[in-house]
């Protein structure tokens, strides 16, 4: 076709657009041929690239459509926000209601556990999306989880006669098993998300398996430090727990 049409345009025609029209200067023979002319380097790629994209044709196929306005993000970030404040404050008055001086100490290990989770998220330059309040929530009931356990544990010792210092110290060492156990297997199940899945799913591993860490460390440093300075300073006769 080029042999006989030598000196006339020869049109690329792109989803039924001309997108270069050049002269046919001699037959092209072997399979490829050349397009000259006075491009600048940009002009050049840019037709190269779509020339290129024109030599496979795929077919698209539509699975799943959606339109989602400006404003959708901010208002469940905004609704996700307002979720945990309610969260956190129902959290801290039932926990106070329930063990009374611990749970004010389990409180401010529990805001020590938020700050240190934000702390880790700040490090990391991650941006806090919906799943990863997900996970900040879910975290706030596990780290209030794992004072409970070692507040009954407390309890049954004072039941069972023991003084505050040692009904404290064997609270803790009992409850250690368990908490490690259950907080264990909630950090697998985070790295598995986290390696095997995408996008918002890896978002909230990331937050479940940095809360994880941080409930477990507030659990038994900063709780323990608050209930280890007051029994022992104090040394309550009995424990009101």
């Amino acid at each position: 076709m080029t042999r006989e049409n030598i000196g006339r345009r020869f049109a690329i025609v792109l989803d039924n657009e001309i997108i270069s029209a050049p002269t046919i200067q001699s037959p092209i023979t072997g399979g490829s041929g050349r397009i000259t002319w006075s491009f600048d380097p940009a002009e050049a790629q840019e037709l190269a690239v779509l020339i290129r994209s024109g030599a496979l044709p795929a077919k698209l196929t539509t699975i799943e459509q959606r339109t989602v306005g400006a404003d959708l993000g901010a208002d469940s970030v905004r609704a996700g926000t307002i979720a945990l404040i309610i969260g956190f404050v129902a959290v801290v008055i039932y926990i106070v209601i329930t063990y009374g001086r611990f749970g004010i100490y389990a409180d401010l290990a529990l805001l020590t556990n938020v700050v240190l989770i934000a702390g880790a998220l700040s490090l990391l330059g991650a941006t806090l999306t919906l799943p990863g309040i997900a996970g900040i929530v879910l975290t706030i009931g596990m780290a209030v989880d794992a004072n409970v356990l070692i507040f009954e544990r407390i309890r049954e010792e004072v039941a069972a006669g023991k003084k505050a210092v040692a009904a404290v110290e064997a609270g803790y060492r009992h409850a250690s098993s368990a908490i490690f156990d259950a907080n264990l297997t909630t950090l697998i199940a985070a790295l598995i998300m986290f390696f095997l899945g995408s996008g918002p799913v890896r978002g909230f591993a990331v937050t479940l398996g940095i809360g994880v860490i941080t409930s477990v460390f507030t659990a038994y440093v900063v709780t323990r430090l608050f209930a280890g300075r007051y029994v022992l300073s104090a040394r309550p006769k009995t424990l009101s727990i």
